[in-house]
């Protein structure tokens, strides 16, 4: 039998899981693997499908690639001692822009919370800077600030500010107001109540800001490696596309979907992390 051990009064008490308990727990379990293998298969068959539709000549390797031949490339991009070199250009460059849009997002977002007046003004400009596409500022950018990583770093800062201010703003304006409200009448000022009760109710909304965040990061780097960088997983991919090189576009755009996805799974840890501490 499971036992549970809870300490109370300094003296320790056993606690017995039921059997409809363990069932439960053991259905979840389950689950989880059915979900996982069903992933896994998928990505197998995938590439699997890829590489033999590209071996019988079904599809033009020449055209797509293949798994096998972009394995190689990776293999020989490592062997040049470029691979890192160009990984850690751009992750370095995504991280910053991920980091400033997130935290000067949620500061703005603190303001306009904290200043109704200030909030209204600049409502209608936000929802503008939110639908005009900022990958047409990028050559403005690159006026400005110069062709090298900063203007890279700006493009991924512009293309995900906005969407953080809004959507932490609209998790500080949806907590529930009962709430706000019994804090005041036990005299709460503004700040005790942003930080008591505020804060802590739009934890998800921040945590989904920072997994938007992640995506919009990506999107803005390697907009801003395509028109300016000499060195990242984007310019490995314009290069590749100007010499007809589409087994290293396509093994470029595999190593950034790997490094897209463990930064999103970071954050998810966090999440968890978060949320038990």
């Amino acid at each position: 039998m499971f036992k549970r051990l809870n300490l109370f009064g300094g003296k320790a008490l056993s606690q017995e899981i039921s059997v409809e308990q363990r069932a439960y727990l053991s259905k979840i379990r389950f689950k989880k693997t059915i979900v996982r293998l069903t992933q896994l298969a998928i990505f197998v068959s995938f590439f699997s499908l890829w590489e033999l539709l590209a071996r019988w000549k079904w599809i033009d390797a020449f055209l797509t690639s293949q798994p096998s031949k972009i394995y190689l490339t990776i293999i020989h991009l490592y062997q040049q001692g470029i691979l890192f070199h160009h990984i850690g250009i751009t992750c370095l460059e995504t991280v910053l822009g991920f980091s400033l849009g997130t935290i000067l997002g949620t500061l703005i977002a603190m303001i306009l919370w904290w200043s109704d007046f200030l909030a209204k003004v600049c409502e209608p400009y936000l929802i503008v800077l939110n639908s005009l596409p900022k990958i047409a500022l990028a050559p403005i950018f690159i006026v400005w600030i110069g062709a090298g990583p900063s203007a890279i770093i700006v493009m991924a800062l512009a293309i995900s500010l906005i969407i953080t201010i809004l959507e932490v703003l609209n998790g500080f304006l949806g907590v529930d107001q009962d709430k706000v409200k019994l804090v005041q009448t036990f005299g709460a000022g503004k700040w005790q109540i942003f930080t008591k009760v505020i804060l802590p109710s739009s934890f998800h909304a921040i945590i989904n800001a920072l997994k938007v965040n992640v995506g919009l990061s990506w999107v803005g780097v390697i907009t801003g490696e395509f028109l300016v960088s000499k060195g990242g997983i984007g310019y490995l991919i314009v290069y590749g596309g100007q010499v007809f090189q589409l087994d290293l576009v396509m093994a470029s755009v595999i190593i950034l979907a790997v490094a897209a996805a463990l930064m999103y799974q970071a954050v998810v840890y966090l999440e968890r992390f978060l949320v038990k501490w």
